[in-house]
């Protein structure tokens, strides 16, 4: 998937104002079959001289809805560990 094919999302924050943001790169933990994204904000281009604030979730499809999905807050010291492992495999892959 290139970065053109990926999709934009628009998330509230806490006030209600909108943000938009890029999905950086999803998956899916097989023990668990929970799946989790990385966004990071529109605008927040990569920058190898700068680090780029990224947000991640636990997401969920939602039924009947296509391309719909359900975002939830990452929980667990467990979840952002493997969340972190997983951003710096992409970082590295995104270096080569």
């Amino acid at each position: 998937m290139t970065q053109e094919e990926k999709e934009r999302f628009v998330i509230p924050d806490e006030e209600g104002t909108e943000h938009l943001f890029d999905e950086l790169f999803r998956f899916t933990v097989d023990e668990t079959e929970k799946s989790y994204i990385v966004l990071i904000p529109v605008g927040e281009e990569e920058d190898e001289e700068e680090e780029v604030e990224v947000f991640a979730f636990r997401y969920e499809d939602r039924e009947g809805e296509e391309n719909d999905i359900a975002f939830f807050p990452v929980e667990t010291d467990d979840e952002w560990s493997m969340i972190e492992e997983m951003l710096n495999t992409f970082s590295d892959e995104e270096d080569e």
